[in-house]
């Protein structure tokens, strides 16, 4: 194809060009006013002089059409698998295939969007990166297949980055019903044992304050059950069990004709932080390792202790009251009576039973482990004497029982074979060394397991620290008080901070010091699935997906006691991992993904843009099957009716690329010369006319 045009390279600014055109007009006019011969011929030399300073050029274009692109984005997110969109989806693709390829000199450009987007469906975007290579003079039009919940609609044409129109075929069908929890407010952190509100409400689309009944879980437990109404706003409040990840479900029944349950369920998780962590530590005789349990809890901010100590050892019985040898007076009722629940931790160091505090009060004490609290007790040489803590109503939780002995000779502390998977002695610096890189103790109190685990032994492998659940609650048993030697470096010292921190926290219920846990983290789009146990295998583990989909894991061993394996995961949403004795959430991308936050197919969120280009926005779905109705598709050079009621345009853009150019100035070379030449002769001989004497009368 070949085009003529004609170009300009102006010698001189288009601005003195056209002070030199008025100057010459005016000049012209001038002697056209004073009825001066030649007038014409001057405006006929000074135009060609302008008109060289110009400096024109006829090109011409050997042109080769180019193909007008048509983009057709399909949405493959999450909401478009609901009822039979896909399907709609895949058929209109076939429809325009068709269509598209009846038509000439048009290139169609399929692009697959939507699935695996977190945040929303993002078409556009899709859109934009699919068309990245080709200019935007050549786009014809853009049809977009989906259900109409696209999240990042260009506000207005600018953002489009193209002048072509935008079709939008919606899928689904008319008279959808849907009903959803959605989340008005949710706090991301709350104190353990305290109340969290949530605030939500209950959405349907068809009908308005209907009663409804919606059931709260905690970690898949069941906490409660909430009467309401649809479109109410329901205060919720959930307890903080446990430090670290509470996972909240707030779920309503679903509806027989909804379109989906995967947004009858809301998830919140709320971080569990403690306040403040109340120790009470109860000291007997003073000796050498007092002052290492009050430093080890002074120097943690976050715990507020209650220190009780008694300063007359027990041989040292005399007639003066008790109360008079007391600086202050103690409030032993209120500590293990009414406020005994208050402590997260109840520590006993070398204490004995010297009657200042009644049987009822150890009574107290064992009511309150069983029912969730938690006792150390660090024994010492009168741990099993007859006024020692065993022989109180503290015995009854005892791990381990004393057999009357002491051992009194140099040892070193050993993780057992359990303790090695324990987390509260796994991986301990200088425990892998063969004896133990740390200082020996010298004194042990002689016991023998009855229940619960021991995982340190010392001298004559009889246990040295057993831990052990009781009821609700925990205890753990040191059979030594000599501790305070690794505290202080005897013999380079040993990992005493470490050790007791993870005692304590063991006992007060950390989570990821749990020796029987199933923990489940996300990463990207795989969970990470993680075993914990003291047992010397782990079972597969099963993983239900949001769509109700099983799939099942294997994990491999690694450190001690600990398993590891991966799970693939397709869906957005809450998956529950189970090992058919335990069982955690995991929620993958967002909490509630915006992508079914509404799935009522819908023709407003694309309307304006497509109606601005020149588009149209109309549904192709019928009814609740595959079954699709399609516009015809025509192509159409005007930039007016670019879509009809039964048809969607694309714009012919004409778009070419030159193959060949060739220039012909018309001002500076041999024609501009010569019509230069001719004005001057003309204007020589009419001047040479108006002068001769025979052409005066």
């Amino acid at each position: 194809m070949t085009q003529f045009n004609l170009s300009f390279a102006p010698l001189l600014p288009p601005e003195f060009l056209g002070l030199l055109a008025v100057l010459a007009l005016i000049a012209v006019g001038l002697q056209i006013y004073a009825r001066r011969r030649g007038a014409v011929l001057r405006a006929l030399g000074f135009g060609l002089v302008l008109a060289s300073l110009a400096d024109p050029s006829l090109v011409r274009e050997e042109r080769e059409p180019l193909r007008d692109v048509v983009a057709v984005v399909l949405d493959k997110s999450a909401s478009q698998s609901i009822g039979a969109r896909m399907e709609q989806t895949a058929r209109a693709r076939e429809a325009l295939e068709k269509s598209l390829g009846a038509l000439d000199n048009v290139e169609a450009r399929f692009i697959d969007a939507g699935a695996g987007d977190a945040d929303g469906t993002k078409l556009f975007s899709a859109l934009s990166a699919g068309l990245a290579d080709v200019p935007p003079e050549r786009i014809g039009a853009a049809i977009i297949v989906t259900d109409g919940q696209v999240h990042d609609v260009p506000a207005s044409l600018e953002a489009l980055g193209f002048r072509a129109p935008v079709h939008a075929l919606i899928t689904g069908h008319v008279g959808e019903r849907d009903r959803r929890i959605e989340l008005i407010e949710a706090p991301k952190f709350g104190i353990v044992g305290k109340d969290q509100i949530i605030r939500a409400r209950v959405i349907d689309s068809r009908a308005s304050g209907g009663p409804v009944s919606i059931q709260v879980r905690r970690d898949g437990e069941s906490v409660s059950t909430i009467d309401t109404r649809t479109g109410e706003i329901l205060r919720v409040p959930v307890r903080i069990a446990h430090a670290g990840p509470n996972v909240i479900e707030i779920e309503v029944a679903a509806l027989p004709d909804e379109l989906t349950k995967v947004n009858n369920t809301a998830v919140v998780t709320m971080e569990g932080v403690r306040d403040k962590l109340k120790v009470l530590l109860v000291s007997g005789e003073p000796h050498a390792g007092e002052r290492m349990w009050r430093n080890l809890l002074k120097s943690d901010a976050n715990v507020d202790l209650v220190h009780f100590t008694i300063l007359r050892p027990p041989e040292k019985m005399d007639q003066t009251p008790v109360n008079e040898l007391a600086l202050i007076q103690f409030p032993t009722a209120d500590l293990f009576g009414k406020k005994i629940k208050d402590f997260d931790l109840i520590i006993f160091d070398r204490y004995s039973n010297q009657t200042i505090l009644p049987a009822l009060y150890f009574d107290n004490i064992v009511r309150y482990v069983r029912e969730g609290g938690a006792m150390l007790v660090a024994a010492g040489p009168d741990f099993s004497g007859p006024e020692g803590l065993f022989s109180s109503p503290l015995g009854k939780i005892a791990p381990a029982v004393p057999d009357g002995r002491i051992i009194e000779q140099a040892f070193r502390a050993n993780v057992t074979e359990d303790g090695r998977k324990h987390p509260v002695t796994r991986g301990l610096a200088g425990a892998d060394a063969d004896p133990p890189a740390w200082s020996e103790w010298f004194r042990q109190v002689s016991a023998s397991v009855r229940q619960g685990t021991p995982v340190m032994n010392g001298a004559g492998d009889k246990p040295l620290l057993v831990l052990s659940r009781e009821g609700k609650g925990r205890v753990g048993l040191l059979l030594s008080d000599q501790m305070w030697l690794w505290a202080r470096g005897y013999q380079n010292g040993g990992p005493h901070l470490d050790l007791l921190r993870r005692l304590a926290h063991w006992l007060m219920k950390e989570p990821d010091l749990e020796e029987e846990a199933l923990r489940a983290s996300v990463r990207g789009r795989d969970i990470l699935i993680e075993r914990q146990s003291l047992k010397n295998e782990a079972a597969p583990v099963s993983v239900t997906a949001p769509s109700g989909a099983v799939q099942s894991v294997t994990l491999t061993p690694g450190e001690p006691g600990l398993w590891r394996g991966v799970a693939a995961t397709r869906e957005l949403g809450l998956y529950k991992v189970s090992d058919g004795a335990l069982s955690v959430l995991a929620n993958v991308g967002p909490e509630n993904p915006r992508e079914f936050q509404d799935v009522l197919s819908t023709l407003e969120p694309l309307r304006a843009i497509a109606e601005a280009s020149g588009g149209s926005v109309r549904r192709i779905g019928v009814d609740v099957g595959a079954d699709i109705v399609m516009p015809r598709l025509a192509a159409i050079r005007a930039d007016a009716g670019l879509s009809g009621s039964d048809y969607i345009g694309v714009h012919r853009t004409q778009a070419s690329v030159a193959r060949g150019i060739g220039v012909l100035p018309l001002a500076i070379g041999l024609l501009g010369l010569l019509a230069l030449l001719g004005s001057v002769v003309a204007a020589w001989l009419n001047e040479g006319w108006r002068r001769s004497p025979t052409s005066r009368p």
